[in-house]
């Protein structure tokens, strides 16, 4: 229940010290995680007292235990192990200090290590963090480079020295942080964060040199894991030799097997580019000598055409062809004209020697009666009747005077 109080009617130190005791005793005994960072273990003295941090926030708690349980492990307790303990918090009214009351102490040995990354590792898996579609391509020639690394190592050194001698131009901002120890994993994110804050930062490798699996531990830690995932900025891991892959490496967009390596990434050399550029250059050179060669060849091959070299030549010689089959045509047609008539003289000649004309012209007459009929038969007449007989130049009235049978 909350302690009812108001300024007229104060609670005494007692009672909220009573209330905090009793508040914090029904939590219990719970198992906690974490990264020893001091170790206090006088000789002669019962107690021993470390502090256990957590290696992803600014958090820690002060644990005291019986020395012995320090003294009973194998190998020794020292300042940046990692152990699991079991115990409870306490509150001490008489100082107002909060400790953490160990009743075991067990290390986490290097397979269970490995047992926790890996599974960490398959979590992080299933969630996308290391997909590869997910990886950004590093630029071409940044115009300045994050160097997170330890603080006057080797690993500064090696990228820089590489990546000026590849390129001398390029420029760096470093962040010099704890590569190791229970303070790396925090001191990485804030400058991973400050990096990635800088717009003239292009490109941001997080480089650290060889050591035990205990010393590469930070860079398996779910929060840096996590906040390298998250950057806007393209992250290089150059953490460790070709060998160590610790979690970040999967995060990152590039992975270098050294610190050596990641200048090579970073940044391309300036000697390959001047060379690369010549061979372009001369290609290109050859290319339109080539280009040009090929079309004057072929403009001299359509200037030597009859066409293009002699134009009214040509016209000349269709002139010629045009006249001939005009020529041809007109004797075709001429040939043609004379054949019909020929033909048609004959077809005259025929149709007059078999026309009625032609047999009045030998002296022959056709007699017609009134209404137009040739009588063929004498006796079809009557005496009397007017006939008209068709001669060869006209026509003859007649009257029949007698006829015979």
């Amino acid at each position: 229940m909350p302690l009812e109080s108001s300024a007229e009617s104060p609670v005494p130190v007692r009672t909220v010290a009573k209330a905090l005791t009793d508040w914090i005793g029904r939590l219990g005994r719970v198992w906690v995680e974490g990264q020893v960072t001091e170790l206090t273990r006088r000789p002669g003295q019962a107690t021993a007292f470390l502090v256990l941090r957590d290696t992803a926030v600014e958090m820690s708690l002060r644990v005291s235990c019986k020395a012995r349980l320090v003294d009973e492990l194998d190998p020794p307790l020292a300042e940046g192990s990692r152990v699991v303990v079991w115990g409870k918090p306490e509150y001490w009214a008489a100082r107002g200090s909060l400790t953490f009351a160990a009743a075991e102490i067990r290390p986490i040995g290097v397979g269970a290590l490995l047992a926790r990354i890996e599974a960490l590792r398959g979590v992080l898996a299933a969630e996308g963090l290391f997909a590869a579609e997910r990886k950004r391509p590093l630029p071409f020639l940044p115009r300045r480079v994050g160097l997170i690394t330890g603080r006057a190592g080797a690993a500064e050194h090696d990228v820089v020295e590489n990546a000026t001698r590849r390129w001398p131009s390029v420029q760096f901002r470093t962040e010099a942080v704890a590569v190791q120890g229970p303070y790396a994993v925090t001191e990485i994110i804030e400058a991973l964060a400050r990096l990635d804050a800088d717009p003239e930062v292009e490109v941001i490798v997080i480089a650290r040199g060889g050591g035990s699996m205990e010393d590469l531990l930070p860079f398996s830690d779910e929060a840096l894991v996590r906040a390298v995932a998250a950057t806007v900025t393209p992250v290089v891991s150059a953490v460790g030799h070709e060998t160590d892959v610790p979690l970040v490496d999967h995060a990152a967009d590039r992975r270098a097997s050294t610190p050596t390596d990641a200048a090579k990434l970073i940044v391309p050399d300036q000697a390959e580019e001047a060379e690369r550029v010549r061979a372009l250059r001369s290609r290109a050179r050859r290319c339109m000598t080539h280009l040009l060669e090929s079309e004057q060849h072929r403009i001299g091959a359509m200037r030597s055409r009859p066409s293009l070299s002699d134009p009214h030549g040509v016209l000349a010689a269709w002139g010629a062809v045009v006249g001939d089959l005009r020529q041809r045509a007109d004797r075709a047609a001429l040939a043609l004209l004379a054949h019909h008539q020929t033909e048609l003289t004959g077809l005259r000649g025929q149709v007059t020697a078999l026309s009625p004309q032609a047999t009045l012209d030998r002296g022959y007459a056709v007699v017609q009666r009134a209404d137009g009929d040739v009588v063929r038969d004498a006796a079809v007449v009557s005496e009397g009747e007017s006939l008209a007989a068709r001669v060869a130049a006209g026509t003859l009235h007649v009257v029949v005077t007698g006829a015979n049978s």
